[in-house]
C-alpha cells in the first residue's frame, strides 16, 4: 500500500525526537525505534507520514546509515513502518505485537491530565432523562445551544466579574472544538497565531492545520507571562490572532493576577488583536473559591477577547461540551460558519451539563477541589522522595506539576517509562517546534492511592535513562 500523507523532512524529524538516544547505551537502534513509536502513538506521526530517506536522516541525526537501517527493520517487524522500493518508507500502523499491546492491569496514565466523572453525575443522568420529553418532540437541533445550560453559563461568568447574557453563549462540542472554530472563522493560510511557549499541544496541531503559523512567546516557568516580549510580538510580528491560557496555564499550572490581566488586556485591544482565552481549568482553583479569582480577560480586553470553556475538566472528559462567550455580533459569524464543522451539541449531554451546573453543582465541586488539593499535596510529596533532583513550583489550580528534569531526557524519559507501565507525554509535545527536552509534565488526576508508585516508577524509568542503578523496587497496590 503507497503512503497516503505528508512527507516530514530529517530536520523536523530529528527535532520532534529530541534526545532520543539513551545515554552510554550502545542499542542506538533500539532506542531510536523507541522513540519513533512514541511519536506515533501520541499521534505526531499520523498513519501515512512519508519518512526522509536513510541517508537524509541519519545525516540530521549525526549516526550511520547502518543504525538507521536497523531501527527501520525494527519498526517494520513491529508492523509501524511499511517500506517499498521507489516509494521509500512510511508510518504504516500502530504495532502489531499482541504482547505489547495487552493491556496490563496496572497501566496508569499519566499522558492525559483529565480527572474520573464528578460525584453526581448518574444522578445528573437521572435529571437529564426526565427533563428529555420536553425536547424529544422536536427535531433536537438547538440554535447556540440550551438555554436553561446558556443561563447557567452566563450565571457563572456575571459571578466572575463579567456581565454576560445567555445570547453571548455558544454551546460546542468541547473547548478544542470551540478554539477551532474560531481559528477556522478569523484566520487563514500563512496568518500569524500567538501562542504561549509551552502550551497546549493540541492548540499547536489545530493552528498547523489551517496553515496558520504559530508564534510562540516564551513562559517563564516561575513568573509566568512575558508581558514585554508578547508586547513586541504583538508589534513587530502582527498576529491575526491568539491563543492563551490564563488560569493554571497547561502545562506549567501558572494564573496570571488581576494587574496582568488589565495590561494583557489594554495590549489586546490597543492592537486590535482577537484571542481565544481557554478557560477549562478555572474551576480547578485550591486557594479559594474560583468567584473570589482574578476576573476573566475578557474583561479587560473587550469585545475581541473569546473566552472558551469545558466540562472535560471539572465535571468529566466524557461529557463532550464546551462554550464560547463573546459578543453577540462575534457569536453570529461564528454560529453561520459553524454548520461546516458540525450542526450542534446533543441535546441530552446539555441537559446533564445544565443539572450539573445548579448551585448545588458548585457545591460538589467544591468538595472536588479539596479531593485534588490532596492528590496534588500526594504527587508534590512523591516527586520530593522519589525524584529529589527536579524542581517545580506547587500549581495552586489546575491537574498538573510542571516538573524541571536535571538534564535533556524528556522524550528518552517517556520511553523508559512506557516500558514500565506509565503512559507519559514528553515536553516536546508542548513546545511549538519541540524541544523541552528539560521539562516534562505530571498529571495527578489518577486515584490518590496510585500517585506514590506511578511517581516511583517515572524515578526508576529516569534512573534507568540516566545510566544510573535502579531505585528500590517496592510497589505500592495500583487499583
Amino acid at each position: 500500500m503507497e503512503p497516503l500523507g505528508g512527507r516530514i523532512s530529517g530536520r523536523r524529524l530529528a527535532t520532534l525526537l529530541g534526545e532520543w538516544r539513551q545515554r552510554g547505551s550502545r542499542q542506538g537502534a533500539s532506542d531510536l525505534a523507541a522513540a519513533v513509536e512514541l511519536h506515533v502513538l501520541d499521534g505526531q506521526l499520523p498513519i501515512g507520514t512519508r519518512l526522509p530517506a536513510e541517508r537524509e536522516l541519519a545525516d540530521a541525526l549525526g549516526v550511520s546509515r547502518t543504525l538507521i537501517g536497523a531501527a527501520l527493520d525494527r519498526l517494520r517487524a513491529d508492523g509501524l513502518v511499511a517500506s517499498r522500493r521507489g516509494a521509500g518508507s512510511w508510518v504504516a500502523g500502530v504495532g502489531n505485537r499482541d504482547e505489547a499491546e495487552a493491556v496490563r492491569d496496572d497501566l496508569l496514565d499519566l499522558a492525559r491530565a483529565a480527572p474520573p466523572a464528578v460525584p453526581g453525575l448518574m444522578a445528573a443522568f437521572d435529571t437529564a432523562r426526565r427533563d428529555l420529553v420536553e425536547y424529544a418532540s422536536g427535531n433536537g437541533y438547538l440554535t447556540g445551544g440550551l438555554p436553561r445550560l446558556r443561563e447557567r453559563i452566563a450565571e457563572r461568568y456575571t459571578a466572575r466579574g463579567l456581565p454576560t447574557s445567555p445570547d453571548q453563549v455558544l454551546v460546542t462540542s468541547g473547548a478544542y472544538s470551540a478554539f477551532v472554530l474560531c481559528l477556522r472563522m478569523l484566520t487563514g493560510p500563512g496568518d500569524r497565531v500567538l501562542l504561549e511557549q509551552p502550551t497546549y499541544p493540541n492548540a499547536i496541531d489545530a493552528v498547523r492545520a489551517t496553515h496558520a503559523l504559530p508564534v510562540p512567546v516564551a513562559l517563564d516557568p516561575v513568573h509566568g507571562w512575558d508581558l514585554p516580549g508578547i508586547e513586541a510580538a504583538l508589534r513587530q510580528a502582527a498576529p491575526r490572532f491568539g491563543y492563551l491560557v490564563v488560569d493554571f496555564q497547561n502545562p506549567t499550572g501558572l494564573r496570571l493576577d488581576a494587574a496582568g490581566r488589565e495590561r494583557l488586556g489594554g495590549l489586546l485591544a490597543r492592537t486590535r488583536t482577537p484571542v481565544v482565552v481557554d478557560e477549562s481549568l478555572v474551576e480547578l482553583d485550591y486557594e479559594g473559591d474560583p468567584v473570589d479569582g482574578p476576573p476573566p480577560l475578557a474583561a479587560f480586553g473587550g469585545d475581541l477577547v473569546l473566552s472558551v470553556g469545558s466540562a472535560a475538566k471539572s465535571q468529566w472528559g466524557g461529557l463532550r461540551l464546551g462554550w464560547i462567550r463573546a459578543s453577540t455580533d462575534l457569536l453570529d459569524r461564528l454560529q453561520s460558519s459553524r454548520f461546516a464543522v458540525d450542526l450542534g451539541a446533543p441535546v441530552f449531554d446539555q441537559l446533564v451539563l445544565a443539572a450539573l451546573l445548579e448551585p448545588e453543582g458548585y457545591e460538589v465541586l467544591a468538595r472536588r477541589r479539596t479531593e485534588f488539593r490532596e492528590q496534588r499535596d500526594i504527587t508534590v510529596s512523591a516527586l520530593r522522595k522519589y525524584c529529589p533532583e527536579w524542581t517545580f513550583q506547587v500549581p495552586s489550580g489546575g491537574l498538573s506539576v510542571w516538573c524541571r528534569l536535571p538534564e535533556p531526557m524528556s522524550t528518552r524519559l517517556a520511553v523508559s517509562a512506557a516500558t514500565r507501565g506509565v503512559q507519559l507525554a514528553p515536553g516536546s509535545r508542548f513546545g511549538v517546534h519541540g524541544g523541552l527536552e528539560r521539562w516534562l509534565r505530571l498529571p495527578f488526576g489518577l486515584p490518590r492511592e496510585q500517585l506514590p508508585e506511578a511517581v516511583r516508577r517515572v524515578s526508576a524509568a529516569a534512573a534507568s535513562v540516566r545510566g544510573c542503578a535502579d531505585v528500590p523496587a517496592e510497589r505500592i497496590p495500583v487499583t
